[in-house]
């Protein structure tokens, strides 16, 4: 079995390398006493469930006073808080907008960013393609994943996407990669990429070139992909993500918006594949959680 590159090239959209967030703080546990240092927005969530978004004014063993980022001051009983911890976002004109838990990748493609030592990710995209990422250090993550249905038993196929950050400086991050197929057939094929991320988790450019390459019955091939691609904060919970990819005459192009919640992101968009004279629209539903 041949696998000709063009076929390659959209796989590497559908089976793109999985790569996980850009670290987030680590947790911390309610003060004992004393201000918060300015800059520092902590969350503190109660135990039945609302969110306040401020700094700690003051800390007793049975109370907290809060300042919200709004100015209001609530003071509250430590039997009703269930965590207090740095808040995993930024302030924009009063307002606090939580990070997005899924920074290091578009619809399918890696950004330059990395995940932090011992967080991951487990996700699917297009409903039927499950995978998982985790960060070994703070600039290496290994991860898999496999189609639901294809195949069975030993030849089921699979795929691998080990990462390696190799530089990240203020709003610029860069990485390398590869994402691997394993039991497809008796051939060799995967894609290995460089990628670089220019701006913040809100706003931010993403550009990469990969180098895709099949091997079946010893006949080789290979070509050069290129991509580039972008996000752009909408609003407090929605992201606008464009992602595209061109080779040999060929192009695909995508937009739509990722939905984002604390740890759990939704990703709606629009897939389309184009040669220059024909193009067919596909839809794009991926979920994430990030642990």
């Amino acid at each position: 079995m041949r696998i000709g590159l063009t076929t390659l090239c959209a796989a590497f959209v559908f089976f793109a390398v999985v790569v996980p967030a850009h670290g987030a703080p680590q947790a911390a546990s309610a003060p004992a006493s004393g201000q918060q240092s300015e800059g520092a927005i902590q969350e503190l969530q109660l135990k039945d469930g609302s969110r306040l978004y401020g700094y700690v004014e003051a800390s007793t063993p049975d109370k907290i006073v809060f300042r919200t980022v709004t100015g209001a001051v609530v003071e509250v009983d430590r039997t009703q808080v269930a965590s207090l911890e740095p808040a995993r976002g930024r302030l924009a004109d009063g307002e606090f907008l939580p990070s997005d838990p899924n920074p290091t990748r578009l619809f399918f493609a890696p950004t330059g960013r990395s995940l932090r030592r011992g967080e991951g990710y487990v996700g699917v995209y297009e409903i039927l393609l499950p995978f998982v990422q985790f960060g070994v250090t703070d600039r290496l993550s290994v991860g898999a994943g496999t189609p639901m249905f294809f195949g069975g038993g030993a030849e089921h196929p699979f795929w691998v996407t080990p990462k390696l950050q190799v530089a990240e400086r203020g709003p610029t991050s860069v990485a390398v990669g590869i994402l691997h197929f394993m039991n497809v057939g008796d051939g060799n094929l995967g894609i290995a990429y460089a990628v670089t991320t220019y701006g913040g988790s809100d706003n931010a450019l993403t550009g990469g070139v990969g180098y895709a390459y099949a091997r079946y019955d010893g006949e080789h091939d290979a070509t050069v992909i290129g991509m580039i691609g972008g996000e752009r904060r909408l609003g407090r919970r929605v992201k606008f993500v464009t992602e595209n990819y061109f080779w040999h005459g060929f192009g695909i192009v995508s937009f739509g918006v990722r939905f984002l919640g604390e740890r759990l992101s939704a990703d709606v968009g629009v897939f389309a594949p184009t040669d220059g004279h024909h193009i067919v629209a596909a839809p794009v539903v991926n979920f994430v959680w990030k642990f």
